[in-house]
Protein backbone atom coordinates (compact mmCIF):
# COMPACT_ATOMS: atom_id res chain seq x y z
CA UNK A 1 0.00 0.00 0.00
CA UNK A 2 1.89 3.60 -0.61
CA UNK A 3 1.66 6.10 2.25
CA UNK A 4 1.15 9.51 1.46
CA UNK A 5 -0.07 12.67 2.78
CA UNK A 6 -3.24 13.29 0.78
CA UNK A 7 -2.74 16.92 1.14
CA UNK A 8 0.51 17.25 -0.61
CA UNK A 9 0.07 17.49 -4.12
CA UNK A 10 3.65 16.86 -5.41
CA UNK A 11 4.23 13.78 -3.23
CA UNK A 12 0.91 12.01 -4.35
CA UNK A 13 2.46 12.71 -8.16
CA UNK A 14 5.84 11.50 -6.69
CA UNK A 15 4.12 8.11 -5.79
CA UNK A 16 2.89 7.83 -9.49
CA UNK A 17 6.11 5.91 -10.61
CA UNK A 18 5.06 2.98 -7.76
CA UNK A 19 1.86 2.22 -8.87
CA UNK A 20 1.51 -0.31 -11.51
CA UNK A 21 -2.52 0.20 -12.70
CA UNK A 22 -0.72 4.32 -13.22
CA UNK A 23 1.66 2.84 -15.68
CA UNK A 24 -0.54 -0.06 -16.86
CA UNK A 25 -3.30 3.04 -17.45
CA UNK A 26 -1.08 5.27 -19.26
CA UNK A 27 -0.10 2.85 -21.79
CA UNK A 28 -3.91 2.20 -22.56
CA UNK A 29 -4.01 6.12 -23.03
CA UNK A 30 -1.14 5.81 -25.44
CA UNK A 31 -3.28 3.17 -27.43
CA UNK A 32 -5.87 5.02 -27.55
CA UNK A 33 -4.06 7.96 -28.24
CA UNK A 34 -2.35 5.87 -31.26
CA UNK A 35 -6.09 4.74 -32.77
CA UNK A 36 -7.63 8.77 -32.42
CA UNK A 37 -4.43 10.03 -34.38
CA UNK A 38 -5.00 6.99 -37.16
CA UNK A 39 -8.61 8.15 -37.27
CA UNK A 40 -8.08 11.67 -37.44
CA UNK A 41 -5.60 11.29 -39.99
CA UNK A 42 -8.37 9.54 -42.13
CA UNK A 43 -11.06 11.57 -41.73
CA UNK A 44 -8.94 14.80 -42.63
CA UNK A 45 -7.41 12.67 -45.81
CA UNK A 46 -10.44 11.44 -47.05
CA UNK A 47 -13.27 13.53 -45.59
CA UNK A 48 -16.26 11.18 -46.67
CA UNK A 49 -14.94 8.96 -44.02
CA UNK A 50 -16.45 11.03 -41.21
CA UNK A 51 -19.22 9.40 -39.19
CA UNK A 52 -21.87 12.12 -37.96
CA UNK A 53 -22.88 10.99 -34.26
CA UNK A 54 -25.50 13.00 -32.72
CA UNK A 55 -23.94 15.50 -30.19
CA UNK A 56 -26.95 15.07 -27.87
CA UNK A 57 -27.39 11.31 -27.98
CA UNK A 58 -23.80 11.32 -27.49
CA UNK A 59 -23.70 13.38 -24.17
CA UNK A 60 -26.62 11.42 -23.27
CA UNK A 61 -24.69 7.97 -23.05
CA UNK A 62 -21.84 10.36 -21.27
CA UNK A 63 -24.04 10.99 -18.22
CA UNK A 64 -25.31 7.40 -18.30
CA UNK A 65 -21.87 6.28 -18.17
CA UNK A 66 -20.65 8.25 -15.76
CA UNK A 67 -23.77 7.10 -13.60
CA UNK A 68 -22.02 3.69 -13.88
CA UNK A 69 -18.79 4.81 -13.20
CA UNK A 70 -19.70 6.24 -9.97
CA UNK A 71 -21.89 3.22 -8.63
CA UNK A 72 -18.86 1.21 -9.67
CA UNK A 73 -16.44 2.88 -7.96
CA UNK A 74 -18.44 2.99 -4.73
CA UNK A 75 -19.24 -0.51 -4.40
CA UNK A 76 -15.41 -1.16 -4.89
CA UNK A 77 -14.47 1.59 -2.46
CA UNK A 78 -17.14 -0.02 -0.21
CA UNK A 79 -15.30 -3.64 0.03
CA UNK A 80 -12.04 -1.82 0.86
CA UNK A 81 -13.54 -0.01 3.70
CA UNK A 82 -14.72 -2.98 4.84
CA UNK A 83 -12.31 -4.87 5.02
CA UNK A 84 -10.16 -2.26 6.46
CA UNK A 85 -12.64 -2.38 9.31
CA UNK A 86 -12.90 -5.89 9.85
CA UNK A 87 -8.75 -5.78 10.14
CA UNK A 88 -9.42 -2.95 12.61
CA UNK A 89 -11.76 -4.93 14.61
CA UNK A 90 -9.33 -8.02 14.82
CA UNK A 91 -6.73 -5.45 16.09
CA UNK A 92 -8.76 -4.17 18.30
CA UNK A 93 -10.56 -7.83 19.78
CA UNK A 94 -6.40 -9.38 20.10
CA UNK A 95 -5.49 -6.28 22.10
CA UNK A 96 -9.07 -6.48 24.21
CA UNK A 97 -7.96 -10.50 24.93
CA UNK A 98 -4.70 -9.92 25.88
CA UNK A 99 -5.57 -7.01 28.49
CA UNK A 100 -7.87 -9.09 29.60
CA UNK A 101 -6.07 -12.24 30.10
CA UNK A 102 -2.75 -10.58 31.33
CA UNK A 103 -4.73 -9.30 33.93
CA UNK A 104 -5.61 -13.05 35.07
CA UNK A 105 -2.71 -14.53 34.66
CA UNK A 106 -0.04 -15.10 36.97
CA UNK A 107 2.90 -12.50 36.78
CA UNK A 108 5.36 -15.19 37.19
CA UNK A 109 3.13 -18.02 34.99
CA UNK A 110 5.50 -16.99 32.01
CA UNK A 111 5.02 -19.96 30.25
CA UNK A 112 1.27 -19.68 29.82
CA UNK A 113 1.85 -16.38 28.79
CA UNK A 114 4.69 -16.93 25.97
CA UNK A 115 2.01 -19.82 24.69
CA UNK A 116 -1.14 -16.92 24.67
CA UNK A 117 1.09 -14.31 23.28
CA UNK A 118 2.07 -16.24 20.76
CA UNK A 119 -0.95 -18.27 19.99
CA UNK A 120 -3.03 -14.77 19.86
CA UNK A 121 -0.71 -13.36 17.28
CA UNK A 122 -0.29 -16.12 15.46
CA UNK A 123 -4.16 -15.89 14.40
CA UNK A 124 -3.66 -12.79 11.94
CA UNK A 125 -0.47 -14.02 10.79
CA UNK A 126 -2.41 -16.91 9.53
CA UNK A 127 -5.55 -14.95 8.67
CA UNK A 128 -2.86 -12.25 6.09
CA UNK A 129 -1.88 -15.70 4.40
CA UNK A 130 -5.13 -17.38 4.44
CA UNK A 131 -6.40 -14.30 2.28
CA UNK A 132 -3.71 -14.43 -0.20
CA UNK A 133 -1.66 -17.23 -1.69
CA UNK A 134 -1.81 -19.56 1.39
CA UNK A 135 -0.09 -19.41 4.87
CA UNK A 136 3.55 -18.84 4.65
CA UNK A 137 4.09 -21.61 8.32
CA UNK A 138 7.60 -20.51 8.18
CA UNK A 139 5.88 -16.45 9.69
CA UNK A 140 4.56 -18.36 12.68
CA UNK A 141 5.58 -18.81 15.79
CA UNK A 142 6.18 -22.29 17.59
CA UNK A 143 4.50 -22.67 20.47
CA UNK A 144 4.93 -26.68 21.06
CA UNK A 145 7.08 -29.56 19.40
CA UNK A 146 4.77 -30.40 16.20
CA UNK A 147 2.88 -27.13 16.30
CA UNK A 148 3.84 -26.24 12.75
CA UNK A 149 3.72 -29.63 10.95
CA UNK A 150 0.42 -30.41 12.49
CA UNK A 151 -1.23 -27.03 10.96
CA UNK A 152 0.13 -28.04 7.79
CA UNK A 153 -2.18 -30.91 7.41
CA UNK A 154 -5.04 -28.40 8.41
CA UNK A 155 -7.41 -27.13 5.36
CA UNK A 156 -8.27 -23.60 7.28
CA UNK A 157 -5.60 -22.55 9.67
CA UNK A 158 -7.37 -19.54 11.10
CA UNK A 159 -10.30 -21.76 12.43
CA UNK A 160 -7.74 -24.31 13.69
CA UNK A 161 -5.64 -21.42 16.07
CA UNK A 162 -9.06 -20.21 17.18
CA UNK A 163 -10.29 -23.87 18.48
CA UNK A 164 -6.50 -23.91 20.24
CA UNK A 165 -7.11 -20.46 22.30
CA UNK A 166 -10.81 -22.13 22.86
CA UNK A 167 -9.17 -24.94 25.04
CA UNK A 168 -6.88 -22.32 26.40
CA UNK A 169 -9.85 -20.66 27.68
CA UNK A 170 -10.94 -23.92 29.13
CA UNK A 171 -8.21 -24.46 30.51
CA UNK A 172 -7.74 -21.66 32.87
CA UNK A 173 -10.92 -21.95 33.90
CA UNK A 174 -10.48 -25.56 35.48
CA UNK A 175 -7.65 -24.34 36.56
CA UNK A 176 -9.88 -21.53 38.43
CA UNK A 177 -7.38 -18.67 36.88
CA UNK A 178 -10.46 -17.12 35.34
CA UNK A 179 -14.04 -17.24 36.46
CA UNK A 180 -17.14 -18.30 34.34
CA UNK A 181 -18.55 -14.36 34.40
CA UNK A 182 -14.73 -13.49 33.16
CA UNK A 183 -15.33 -16.77 30.64
CA UNK A 184 -18.19 -14.71 29.69
CA UNK A 185 -16.46 -11.63 28.53
CA UNK A 186 -13.22 -13.10 26.67
CA UNK A 187 -15.80 -15.02 24.77
CA UNK A 188 -17.18 -12.01 23.37
CA UNK A 189 -13.63 -10.85 21.64
CA UNK A 190 -12.95 -14.48 21.17
CA UNK A 191 -15.77 -15.19 18.90
CA UNK A 192 -14.93 -11.68 16.50
CA UNK A 193 -11.77 -13.22 15.57
CA UNK A 194 -13.73 -15.54 13.70
CA UNK A 195 -16.49 -13.54 12.88
CA UNK A 196 -13.93 -11.08 10.90
CA UNK A 197 -12.22 -14.06 9.28
CA UNK A 198 -15.71 -14.61 7.59
CA UNK A 199 -16.14 -11.48 6.56
CA UNK A 200 -12.65 -11.29 4.86
CA UNK A 201 -13.84 -14.57 3.14
CA UNK A 202 -17.02 -12.69 2.18
CA UNK A 203 -15.55 -9.88 0.46
CA UNK A 204 -12.69 -12.56 -1.42
CA UNK A 205 -14.71 -14.97 -2.25
CA UNK A 206 -18.02 -12.62 -3.97
CA UNK A 207 -16.47 -10.43 -7.08
CA UNK A 208 -18.72 -7.98 -8.59
CA UNK A 209 -20.81 -9.97 -10.71
CA UNK A 210 -19.31 -10.67 -14.22
CA UNK A 211 -22.39 -9.65 -16.51
CA UNK A 212 -22.59 -5.86 -14.24
CA UNK A 213 -18.40 -5.46 -14.76
CA UNK A 214 -18.80 -6.68 -18.71
CA UNK A 215 -21.32 -4.37 -19.27
CA UNK A 216 -19.32 -1.26 -17.59
CA UNK A 217 -15.81 -2.37 -19.54
CA UNK A 218 -18.23 -2.31 -23.12
CA UNK A 219 -19.68 0.66 -22.27
CA UNK A 220 -16.33 1.84 -22.07
CA UNK A 221 -14.56 0.87 -24.88
CA UNK A 222 -17.24 2.11 -27.34
CA UNK A 223 -17.86 5.06 -26.12
CA UNK A 224 -14.32 5.88 -26.54
CA UNK A 225 -13.94 4.49 -30.03
CA UNK A 226 -16.79 6.57 -30.65
CA UNK A 227 -15.27 10.04 -29.27
CA UNK A 228 -12.99 10.89 -32.15
CA UNK A 229 -15.90 10.97 -34.41
CA UNK A 230 -17.97 13.21 -32.40
CA UNK A 231 -15.23 15.80 -31.72
CA UNK A 232 -13.55 16.05 -34.92
CA UNK A 233 -15.77 18.06 -36.93
CA UNK A 234 -15.14 20.84 -34.15
CA UNK A 235 -11.57 20.15 -32.68
CA UNK A 236 -9.61 18.61 -35.98
CA UNK A 237 -6.47 17.50 -34.77
CA UNK A 238 -7.14 18.43 -30.83
CA UNK A 239 -8.97 15.35 -31.34
CA UNK A 240 -5.70 13.12 -30.31
CA UNK A 241 -5.39 15.11 -26.86
CA UNK A 242 -8.68 15.38 -25.83
CA UNK A 243 -9.74 11.95 -26.70
CA UNK A 244 -6.34 10.75 -24.35
CA UNK A 245 -7.32 12.89 -21.85
CA UNK A 246 -11.22 11.59 -22.19
CA UNK A 247 -9.95 8.25 -21.79
CA UNK A 248 -7.87 8.83 -18.81
CA UNK A 249 -10.50 9.36 -16.87
CA UNK A 250 -12.68 6.64 -18.03
CA UNK A 251 -10.32 4.15 -17.86
CA UNK A 252 -8.70 5.48 -14.89
CA UNK A 253 -12.31 5.15 -12.82
CA UNK A 254 -13.11 1.79 -14.18
CA UNK A 255 -9.27 0.18 -12.83
CA UNK A 256 -9.53 1.60 -9.87
CA UNK A 257 -12.72 -0.27 -8.87
CA UNK A 258 -11.17 -3.28 -10.63
CA UNK A 259 -8.30 -3.11 -7.95
CA UNK A 260 -9.61 -2.21 -4.55
CA UNK A 261 -12.74 -4.57 -4.81
CA UNK A 262 -10.51 -6.96 -3.49
CA UNK A 263 -8.48 -5.22 -1.07
CA UNK A 264 -6.61 -8.20 0.08
CA UNK A 265 -3.88 -9.04 -2.64
CA UNK A 266 -0.65 -7.33 -2.73
CA UNK A 267 -1.41 -4.33 -5.67
CA UNK A 268 -0.46 -1.03 -4.70
CA UNK A 269 -3.67 0.12 -3.28
CA UNK A 270 -4.37 -3.06 -1.72
CA UNK A 271 -4.43 -3.24 2.41
CA UNK A 272 -0.89 -3.94 4.11
CA UNK A 273 -2.66 -6.86 6.19
CA UNK A 274 1.13 -8.22 7.07
CA UNK A 275 2.24 -5.06 8.40
CA UNK A 276 -0.94 -4.96 10.17
CA UNK A 277 -0.86 -8.34 11.32
CA UNK A 278 2.94 -7.79 12.15
CA UNK A 279 1.92 -4.51 14.60
CA UNK A 280 -0.77 -7.35 15.82
CA UNK A 281 1.57 -9.33 17.13
CA UNK A 282 3.93 -6.81 18.81
CA UNK A 283 1.31 -5.54 20.30
CA UNK A 284 -0.42 -9.08 21.93
CA UNK A 285 2.98 -9.71 23.15
CA UNK A 286 3.99 -6.30 25.04
CA UNK A 287 0.59 -6.35 26.65
CA UNK A 288 1.20 -9.78 28.10
CA UNK A 289 4.61 -9.23 28.75
CA UNK A 290 6.45 -11.75 26.45
CA UNK A 291 9.61 -10.86 24.53
CA UNK A 292 8.99 -10.40 21.02
CA UNK A 293 12.26 -12.44 18.92
CA UNK A 294 14.28 -10.11 17.99
CA UNK A 295 13.93 -10.33 14.54
CA UNK A 296 10.44 -9.95 14.33
CA UNK A 297 10.55 -6.57 16.69
CA UNK A 298 10.99 -3.85 13.43
CA UNK A 299 8.70 -5.42 10.95
CA UNK A 300 5.71 -3.80 12.99
CA UNK A 301 7.53 -0.64 12.09
CA UNK A 302 8.47 -1.01 8.53
CA UNK A 303 6.35 1.00 6.43
CA UNK A 304 2.83 0.04 4.35
CA UNK A 305 4.30 0.55 1.16
CA UNK A 306 7.09 -1.91 2.05
CA UNK A 307 5.84 -4.94 3.72
CA UNK A 308 3.03 -6.69 2.05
Amino acid sequence: MIVYKSTDWWEALRHLRSSGIIRLLLKRVLWVGAYATIVTALVIRFERMNVAVDKEFFSFLGILLSLLLAFRTNTAYDRFYEGRRLWGQLTNNCRNLAGLLHARLPADDYASRTYLARLLSNFPIALDGHLRKGVRFEKLEPIEPGFVEHLQTVRHVPSRLAAMLQEFYEQLLREEFILPTHLITIQRHHEALLDVAGGCERIKNTPIPFSYSYFIKGFVTVFILTMPFNLLDTYEWLTVPITMFGAYALLGVEMIGDEIEDPFGKDSNDLPLTQMANRIRANVHEILGVELHEDLRGLADVPYSVVF
